[in-house]
């Protein structure tokens, strides 16, 4: 008597070969899938590799150094906020007293901010430019030895010795005060033949700004860089003082020449006061 059954083997058979591949790999997916899904609710949450920070003196030991090395780790955080001008930002640079100590030592000295003056122009026709008032400060000259402390970390955050730096010039901005944006780096066919040149700036906050008084860089990478740009509305790549954080940019390009878009001005205070030490480096060292 014949079975009216057929064998499974029998019925697949029948469905064909491509029928079957399909099949099997329909259920090989589905394994798959329902594995992954099983093994994602067992594991914990892993979150995204970042760079972080790390307790350098725990997870490090320093190497031998040089004559004029560190026998210690140095953790110097800082954000990159352009590569077109190359600057960078660093927070929490300087302490409240140290800046407050700036401060208290540059304000009997205030005196209206001046200019270097490019071929033709005279203090009557760049009036209006730079309006802030300030005084040029030597590291030696500060008895607190503050300055001293911040002129060390600008040469390590820089690496560019502290020889290479001018005096701090500590400016003071009120109301209404501000400084039209210009180069730190002076070009010789405006200003004549340099003996050397500024290659980087490092601006320390040393008050909180209301309103106003960001740093701006008009030409960040390549904007209006054209005739038409009113330099008066301050638009651009903007940085709000916050005392205490520092603001480093460079001048020059690698090969010496002046980089177009380190550009910058003050823009003016709107409400409060603006106090900024200014440490300009150069590419020689700096008689004392």
């Amino acid at each position: 008597m014949k079975s009216r059954g057929k064998s499974v083997t029998g019925g697949l058979w029948n469905l064909g070969l491509p029928s079957i591949f399909l099949l099997c790999l329909f259920f090989f997916l589905l394994g798959f899938f329902a594995s992954s899904l099983f093994s994602q609710q067992d594991a914990p949450n892993v979150r995204p590799r970042v760079l972080a920070s790390v307790d350098l003196e725990k997870d490090f030991d320093p190497l031998p150094t040089g004559e004029t090395g560190d026998n210690s780790l140095t953790s110097i955080p800082f954000q990159v906020l352009s590569w077109y001008p190359r600057a960078l930002y660093f927070p929490n640079f300087a302490s409240i007293e140290q800046c407050q100590s700036i401060i208290k030592i540059a304000k009997a000295d205030l005196e209206p901010s001046s200019l270097a003056l490019r071929k033709g122009e005279t203090e009557e026709t760049t009036n209006g430019i730079r309006t802030s008032s300030g005084t040029f400060i030597s590291a030696s000259e500060d008895k607190t030895g503050v300055l001293d402390l911040i002129e060390e970390k600008i040469a390590k955050a820089t690496m560019i010795p502290k020889t290479h730096g001018e005096a701090f010039n500590i400016l003071r901005y009120e109301i209404g005060q501000r400084y039209q944006s210009h180069y730190d780096a002076f070009d010789p066919a405006q200003y004549g033949p340099q003996k050397s040149q500024r290659v980087a700036s490092f601006l320390l906050y040393l008050s909180d700004v209301e309103e106003g008084g960001e740093t701006v860089f008009p030409f960040e990478s390549g904007q209006n860089m054209d005739s038409k740009y009113d330099f008066s509305k301050c638009i651009g790549l903007k940085v709000k003082p916050h005392r205490g954080d520092g603001l480093l940019f460079y001048s020059l390009f690698l090969n010496g020449t002046i980089d177009p878009t380190s550009i910058h001005g003050s823009c003016p205070v709107i409400r409060g006061e603006k106090w900024v030490a200014t440490k300009w480096i150069r590419n020689i060292e700096q008689d004392e």
